[in-house]
């Protein structure tokens, strides 16, 4: 019987919620709309109290009442996880009450909605690079505030999910065998990020991406290209001691200087070709040569011939029939 009780208080209490609900929607009673909407703020039924607050907007402009509407309404949509339409109105209020002791909390507020609309790193991510900026601008605007003090960090995590996203991109590349677009997108990703924790990492990608591309390479690129890669290793080994990287330049030196001297040795052994071929081709062109010469010699040689006939042996005289 006293469970029942309990449900049916329940019902009747709710049902009186909603009926104040629905009266303060149809109410013109700017104080009451408000005593409604702040009463269901209180009781964090933030659906309710948006609807209310939303009609307010046009109703309290203007009054003493429209920093507390603006204020509520973009917590509320904070707690009802609207972050992108808060962080709106929390930087709307910051800028439109700057006098307001409140300011300095929606401005951090503001910045902090930027900060849980950031997508996963597998996604667009140019609502990480807008967080980024407003809590920057939040440090520049309030340096010695006390809610200042996480803001590096929040910069931090939202940076390396950049600097992730952009680290994995490269790393498709190099799964694909695109060894030549794969170094150059990890090269951009330590140019972009060259405090990156992932460095150690991005370097491995490198002196691999390097080795591959110059033994895949074609005849033409391939003297540079392992040129460049043993430069690399050498590099790495100097900037990184004793580390994993340093041990795997190494190796990969080792493996790149027989390579070299296989590709010197076939080098030797294409230009030889090569100069044969040179040489075959020049003969050819003589014997074609020296064979035009002859025929033209030939050829002059009975032009001659002709001439002297025609000198010894003159046509004769033209004779002319005399009609009668």
């Amino acid at each position: 019987m006293k469970k029942y009780l309990i449900v049916l208080l329940a019902f009747f209490a709710l049902s009186a919620c909603n009926k104040q609900q629905e009266m303060a929607m149809k109410s013109a009673d700017k104080d009451y709309i408000l005593k409604v909407a702040n009463e269901n703020f209180e009781k964090k039924k933030w659906t309710d109290a948006l609807a209310l607050y939303e009609r307010l907007s046009n109703l309290v402009a203007g009054t003493d009442d429209a920093p507390n509407v603006v204020y509520n309404s973009a917590y509320a949509n904070y707690y009802d996880k609207n972050y992108k339409l808060a962080g709106h109105q929390f930087k709307n209020f910051s800028v439109t009450f700057p006098q307001d002791p409140r300011a300095e909390d929606a401005a951090y507020m503001s910045a902090l909605c930027y900060y849980e609309g950031s997508m996963d790193y597998n996604l667009d991510q140019t609502s990480t690079e807008l967080a980024i900026n407003e809590l920057q601008n939040f440090l520049n605007n309030y340096p010695n505030s006390e809610k200042s003090k996480n803001i590096n960090e929040l910069i931090d995590e939202l940076s390396y999910k950049l600097e992730f996203k952009a680290y994995e991109n490269a790393r498709q590349y190099y799964k694909m065998a695109d060894y030549k677009a794969a170094n150059v997108a990890f090269e951009n990703v330590l140019n972009d990020f060259p405090s990156t924790k992932l460095a150690p990492k991005i370097y491995e990608y490198i002196l691999k991406s390097k080795y591959e591309l110059a033994v895949n390479s074609v005849y033409d690129l391939k003297k540079d290209r392992i040129e460049n890669a043993l430069a690399f290793t050498k590099q790495v080994e100097r900037d990184m001691p004793n580390t994993e990287n340093a041990k795997t330049a190494v190796d990969l030196r080792d493996k790149l200087q027989k390579e070299k001297e296989s590709f010197l040795e076939l080098e030797k052994k294409v230009e030889l070709r090569k100069k044969e071929l040179q040489d075959k081709q020049k003969e050819e062109e003589a014997r074609l040569n020296l064979e035009k010469d002859q025929r033209e010699a030939e050829k002059k040689a009975r032009q001659i011939k002709r001439d002297s006939a025609a000198l010894s042996n003159p046509a004769p005289a033209a004779t002319f029939n005399i009609q009668k």
